[in-house]
């Protein structure tokens, strides 16, 4: 098997058939067709992650890569000068595009690099994308932060994609880094999340406070002068109110001589129950409408008794049928059967 060597402008290629491998500036590399595999590659990547996860891990990935270059070239070559007068040239035979370092001030850590048809340019108007890429700027930022031993960032000043004739990229000191993107979209994704969620919980009370407006304790009216309340359930603070209130505005309506309310299937009869029960029965009497009570059973018969609770001037019947009878009884009333 023969093996093939190739120096394009001080840049070394060598493929070993026999052992299988390419190298480039002696460290092994592989082939990708551009607007194919490689696109479907990080077309896959933003399918899975999300366009805005997706422009991140470009971004993170460029950076550290461009720190493995710097790193590279500082230990082969040493001047940093240097270094950037081979690295246009080494990325302009590896496929990269036309690549111009305009300004360079390694005392203020400051560069301005131009770029044009580059391999990301390419995928991205393969993608019809319209904003420029982010892994070639992450990767120039990493190479020159690792050269100037400094926290680099940047800002794309022209774009390629956008219609610019080419890309341009402006370095500058910077406290922002990948991880703190990261960290920063995590927090912003973990808000979205959270807001999502309250926006949720929030729809979801107001329609259940809704539905239990619509369905809590109806007032049903047995004939004109009796109505029936059933409660069921506990009441606490909200459901009580809403009871109350509910029924307030509406007896007036009814014109009733009674009102019976039905705790067959009341729960969890405690202190408060209680002392809303006795209010309840205090403002009914003041719109000229009697209460009494229905469903008394032997345990919520003791738990009245030992709360101290009376309810003397409330008649109570185990059943409602024995509370309508008595309704009617007051009034002079009874029901009697078609003929």
């Amino acid at each position: 098997m023969e093996n093939y060597k190739l120096d394009v402008h001080g840049s070394l290629f060598d493929w070993d058939l026999e052992k299988g491998t390419f190298t480039f500036e002696n460290d092994e590399v592989v082939l990708f067709w551009v607007n194919t595999a490689f696109k479907t590659l990080l077309d896959s990547i933003e399918e899975i992650s999300g366009e805005k996860a997706a422009k991140l891990v470009l971004e993170t990935a460029g950076y550290r890569t461009g720190k493995i270059v710097s790193r590279f070239y500082l230990d082969s070559i040493g001047d940093v000068d240097t270094v950037l007068e081979k690295l246009p040239i080494t990325y302009l035979t590896a496929g990269w595009g036309i690549t111009e370092i305009q300004s360079f001030s390694q005392k203020e850590k400051r560069a301005v690099v131009r770029v044009k048809n580059s391999w990301e340019y390419k995928i991205n108007v393969a993608q019809h994308k319209t904003e420029e890429g982010t892994f070639l700027p992450g990767h120039w930022a990493g190479v020159l932060s690792g050269l100037l031993n400094a926290q680099v960032w940047y800002k794309v000043s022209k774009s390629q994609i956008a219609g610019d004739s080419y890309t341009e990229y402006e370095f500058f000191p910077s406290h922002v880094t990948p991880t703190l993107n990261i960290h920063t979209m995590i927090q912003e994704e973990e808000q979205r999340a959270k807001r999502e969620l309250e926006q949720m919980i929030s729809e979801r009370t107001k329609m259940l406070s809704d539905i239990i407006k619509d369905i809590s304790s109806p007032i049903i009216p047995v004939m004109d002068s009796i109505l029936v309340i059933p409660l069921i359930g506990k009441y606490e603070e909200f459901r009580a109110e809403e009871l109350l209130n509910r029924t307030l505005l509406n007896l007036p309506n009814y014109r009733a001589s009674y009102l019976v309310l039905d705790l067959t299937g009341i729960k969890g009869v405690d202190e408060y129950t209680l002392d809303f029960l006795r209010k309840f029965v205090q403002a009914a009497s003041l719109l000229g409408t009697n209460c009494l009570f229905v469903g008394i059973t032997p345990e919520l018969s003791l738990r009245i008794t030992q709360s101290g609770y009376e309810i003397q001037e409330s008649p109570c019947f185990s059943t409602l049928q024995q509370g309508i009878t008595y309704a009617l009884d007051q009034q002079g009333l009874q029901i009697t059967e078609k003929p």
